[in-house]
């Protein structure tokens, strides 16, 4: 049985559930875990939305150190709240900004309209201050030379260094500190996946 099997059984039970006009569904874990891949591959299989944590990366002139130690705090949460989840669970339009690393910048507004199934993919989407809105948690896992190898020969070495140095310690400090894993309801181990 492929390790991805579970979730689609479980989506797909979600799906006939009749009392149930909008479903979130949020995919946390480690980098280079294949949370993209996966949603990505979710997406061609389902008529859903699919939204990116990394489109609310936390905008230069929010980044103080009270906010960069914070687990999680990387991100622009509170805006993710306001402009995806909020209006996903009222079944309106869902309008926003794409945050640009490259340039500091927000890019041009995009227009999502409403459909049942959303799923949200990246790190820190099981933040504590928006895991209680998601109908599915998801966490994905792979050892530590899988996540390495795939770091490097997706990033390069240099960016590698970056990720052992930074990205990766931010990371785990986030998943220990609020137990991501134990609060999701699957959990996938993607070593051998992709």
């Amino acid at each position: 049985m492929k390790n991805t099997d579970a979730l689609f059984k479980t989506i797909d039970k979600l799906l006939k559930a009749e009392d149930k006009n909008t479903i979130f569904i949020a995919i946390d874990g480690r980098c280079g875990s294949g949370k993209s891949t996966l949603a990505d591959e979710l997406a061609k299989h389902y008529d859903c939305n699919l939204f990116h944590m990394d489109d609310f990366f936390l905008p230069f002139e929010m980044r103080s150190s009270d906010r960069l130690s914070e687990p999680g705090g990387n991100v622009h949460y509170e805006r993710f709240l306001e402009e995806v989840i909020t209006p996903v669970l009222n079944r309106q339009t869902v309008m926003y900004q794409s945050y640009s690393c490259a340039t500091g910048s927000l890019k041009p507004i995009q227009r999502i309209e409403p459909k049942k199934l959303n799923i949200v993919e990246g790190a820190y989407s099981l933040h504590p201050s928006l895991h209680k809105f998601y109908d599915l948690k998801v966490f994905l896992t792979h050892e530590r030379a899988i996540q390495l190898e795939r770091i490097l020969k997706r990033n390069g070495p240099e960016k590698l260094q970056r990720f052992i140095d930074k990205w990766i310690p931010m990371e785990e400090k986030y998943f220990s500190t609020f137990g991501t894993e134990a609060i999701c309801d699957l959990s996938i181990d993607t070593s051998d996946l992709w």
